[in-house]
């Protein structure tokens, strides 16, 4: 142990009385604690570049007085007899901090100071709140034995700095393939950079886009974890309302400079914008001047028809920034995502990347590669699309069994998730005591009032548990 003794060479105070005071002050404020051992004379002097007799001096001084004491052979420790009232006395907050230290934040850190709502529940209780994909049908042994083949084949380039921290290239060619096939992307792999996960994705896109006080246009109601991020960045929000056809562009304005759309499947309302609506916004876009941010969210789940074409895919000439994750299809604790941008906007992101973590770790890269490359995501997805659709579809059987025409299912056959409208205003105030854990749509609002609208997550729970979900939702326990 090297302990953070200092001492000042150029100080009046004999060195041997800065080391005393020095190890006297840790141990009643309890950096160490009795029977912690020290350091040797000899250890310590040659880490301060001082005398070891210097260093004697001082740990006789502190075993006379009670603070230290030594073992014939074993070393030297803290007492172990040190006087309760005078530890009391000196003990400093046990946070290490003063108690009121006041700091001050910046304006962005004074808007994280709400927390975010974070749903766990207890035993027992069915969790309608999550939006996690089931994990027990991950194909774990195959991601195992691809991880495996590169431990072993041990490339020094996966365990050192990555030579770019746009992402691993081979992973970067099989995103923009893949993206070309199933969602119409157009892009070469030079665009795509990869991020960890959607979310850092976002945040450094605004880093880039935006100035405080510029105007953001994002659906009304949307995703909150968007809107937490341009808030704090100074962005002054324009909601947008979302009808059966995605976002409407008549509440975009004239002065918004971004646009945040999840196209594919509207978080929450379930909405997928049809074709129409996206031409009429990359029009809006285009004469505009703004910038378009489609967060691909959920677009693998689409239960009833062929998916819709991106956006990015039908907008040559208007900028538009893709962003997906793989948390959501694969697992969430793979913080793997990415960024499609227009060629202009590659260097400044892939800096703006390196300054925040330097690159994605290059060793679960280069696993997704092959995962990819092997078509094993693409097998994963079609299994789980079928699995997800009968599950969404008994969350609609029992809701209409239960409650019939006083609930509304709004959205459509896709996502992980259903946004549903009750008549029964009672109800949330008897889903603890049914043992039951929705979302309330309201923190998706900027504007609205939404008390009887819930979230209600599918994709983790069996078919059973959401009938019997159901079931305890509508009074039934």
């Amino acid at each position: 142990m090297r302990p953070a003794i200092l001492v000042n060479p150029d100080s009046a105070i004999p060195l041997r009385r800065q080391i005393y005071q020095e190890w006297r002050k840790a141990i009643l404020t309890g950096r160490f604690h009795r029977g912690d051992q020290v350091p040797s004379s000899r250890e310590l002097a040659v880490t301060l570049g001082i005398s070891r007799s210097t260093v004697t001096e001082a740990y006789e001084q502190l075993a006379a007085e009670g603070y230290l004491e030594s073992a014939h052979g074993s070393g030297t420790y803290v007492c172990r007899h040190i006087p309760d009232e005078l530890l009391k006395a000196r003990r400093a907050p046990a946070n290490g901090a003063a108690a009121n230290t006041s700091i001050r934040l910046s304006r962005y850190g004074l808007r994280l100071r709400e927390d975010l709502d974070q749903h766990r529940a207890a035993p027992g209780v069915i969790q309608f709140s999550s939006g996690r994909p089931d994990l027990s049908q991950f194909p774990f042994r195959v991601w195992r034995k691809l991880l495996g083949r590169h431990v072993r084949e041990a490339k020094p380039q996966l365990f050192d700095y990555a030579e770019q921290s746009a992402g691993y290239e081979p992973l970067r060619r099989e995103v923009a393939a893949s993206l070309s096939r199933s969602r119409a992307v157009r892009c070469t792999a030079e665009q795509v950079v990869i991020v960890n996960g959607s979310q850092q994705g976002l945040d450094l896109c605004v880093r880039l886009l935006l100035e405080p006080g510029d105007v953001v246009a994002l659906e009304e109601p949307g995703y909150q974890g968007a809107r937490r991020v341009f808030s704090t960045y100074g962005a002054r929000l324009r909601p947008a309302r979302v009808d059966a056809e995605g976002i409407v562009i008549r509440d975009l304005g004239k002065k918004a400079r971004l646009v945040y759309v999840t196209p594919s499947h509207q978080f929450p309302a379930g909405i997928s914008m049809s074709l129409a609506r996206r031409l009429e916004l990359l029009d809006w876009a285009r004469r505009s001047g703004a910038t378009l941010i489609e967060d691909d969210y959920a677009a693998e789940y689409r239960y009833n028809g062929p998916p819709l074409p991106a956006l990015q895919g039908l907008a040559a000439d208007v900028p538009v920034v893709y962003i997906g994750t793989f948390s959501k299809v694969m697992f969430p604790g793979l913080r793997i995502g990415y960024v499609i941008v227009p060629p202009q906007l590659v260097r400044p992101l892939t800096r703006a990347k390196w300054l925040a973590d330097r690159h994605t770790p290059v060793l679960e890269q280069a696993a997704l590669a092959d995962f990819i490359r092997e078509g094993h995501l693409e097998r994963h997805i079609r299994r789980m699309r079928r699995l997800y659709g009968r599950r969404r579809e008994a969350l609609v059987e029992a809701i209409a069994h239960h409650f019939g025409d006083r609930a509304e299912i709004l959205g459509d056959a896709a996502g992980m998730h259903v946004l549903v409208r009750f008549e029964d205003g009672a109800m949330l105030e008897r889903t603890a005591r049914n043992r039951v854990q929705v979302v309330n749509s309201q923190y998706c609002y900027l504007n609205k009032t939404a008390h009887h609208e819930l979230v209600l997550g599918f994709s983790e729970l069996g078919e059973r548990t959401i009938r019997e979900g159901i079931r305890r939702l509508a009074g039934n326990a």
